[in-house]
């Protein structure tokens, strides 16, 4: 027991997280006058900088990392700041983003970590729907995956840039994590709903678990939530958002079979983004029917000194065996040698369309 009598240690401590509170909040509107006045010089046409710049974004959360001494970790500095940035789209001007829904999709949640709480969000039921409304102007930007670890290539995703002539901005890293959720005993399951990649992410779990239980496949991890909570007998793979959504209750917690599960999602606009230093390109390119083709465009590739990290394939739809081929490669497309690389390219190429150019995702989310 404390004497009563005896000061209290924490008392000048606390007095003291009292005042710094007061300096942070002063300092927090003080910047937000400033992000007014920026929003004021955007919206009157003086710049042609969008609203949501991902190439600022990298450099302002590189400058914070680089004042950062600790003790608080880079991650909490980050988490701080997007969601200042978040309140200064919203001071700037309404900023809409779209995701594969329902609520509490991965995708849903990919957004909330990239852009925060304070701007619009819009749940679209397709990952084509998604790029349909970036492209008649619905929605700002649309938040997609593109790939996961475990399981490869979304291929809607894939297909929907066929169709369509967004571009991408930036790149997100999502750690995922899958819980298996229900409203009844684990006995009782007889079917699990979830979408095709989260199924397939948790494969060996659920042969081991769960091996005489269907398996339904869903538009989303969201939808088979809401499945799952209208059915007896079902259980959903989804994310402890979902369950707190859908008002499921998470029977088994982090059921991936790899335990450093992450999709890759994509942030698509109308306009890629500038160059922030340390930048990716994506392109689509499809090559004549010779021996050889591809070769040579990746020939291309290594002559330029470009370092290709991600390359996949998907049909055209259009020619039975005529595939479209997507890549990433490390640099940005207003690179002069990145411009003589893909102007060489284009020899070997029936088509070469670049996607966009976006900052390096380097922190998983």
């Amino acid at each position: 027991m404390s004497d009563p009598n005896q000061p209290d240690p924490l008392q000048p401590l606390r007095r003291r997280i009292d005042e710094l509170d007061e300096q942070i909040v002063k300092l927090l509107n003080e910047r937000a006058q400033i992000v007014v006045k920026v929003g004021e010089i955007k919206r009157s046409g003086e710049t042609s900088t969008p609203i949501y710049a991902p190439d600022r974004e990298h450099k302002v959360l590189e400058k914070v990392r680089g004042h950062n001494v600790g003790p608080l970790p880079d991650s909490c500095l980050d988490a701080i700041w997007r969601e200042l940035m978040s309140g200064s789209f919203a001071l700037e001007s309404p900023l809409r983003v779209g995701y594969l829904g329902p609520r509490g999709s991965f995708s849903h949640l990919a957004a909330r970590r990239k852009f925060g709480a304070s701007i619009e969000y819009d749940t679209l039921s397709g990952i084509s729907a998604v790029f349909e409304e970036v492209c008649r102007g619905h929605i700002d930007l649309g938040v997609v995956p593109i790939e996961n670890s475990t399981e490869g290539a979304v291929g809607d995703t894939l297909d929907s840039f066929l169709e369509s002539p967004v571009r991408v901005c930036a790149e997100v890293l999502v750690g995922v994590h899958h819980q298996l959720m229900s409203n009844c005993p684990v006995e009782k399951i007889t079917k699990v709903y979830s979408h095709p990649q989260a199924l397939g992410q948790c494969r060996r779990w659920l042969g081991a678990q769960l091996p005489n239980a269907e398996r339904v496949a869903a538009g989303s991890t969201s939808m088979a939530a809401e499945l799952a909570a209208r059915e007896d007998g079902s259980a959903a793979i989804a994310s402890a958002l979902a369950a707190e959504i859908y008002g499921l209750k998470i029977q088994f917690a982090n059921i991936e079979d790899n335990p450093n599960n992450t999709t890759r999602f994509f942030v698509i606009g109308k306009q890629s983004s500038k160059t922030s230093g340390d930048d990716k390109t994506s392109l689509m390119f499809t090559t004549e029917h010779k021996p050889g083709a591809l070769t040579h465009v990746l020939d291309v590739f290594r002559d330029y000194g470009l370092n290709m990290t991600h390359i996949d394939k998907r049909p055209s739809k259009r020619v039975n065996w005529e595939y479209y081929f997507f890549v990433d490669i490390v640099g940005h497309e207003s690179d002069s040698h990145m411009i003589e690389a893909m102007e060489a390219a284009r020899k070997h190429c029936l088509q070469l369309t670049i996607l966009g150019s976006f900052p390096r995702a380097k922190q998983v989310l």
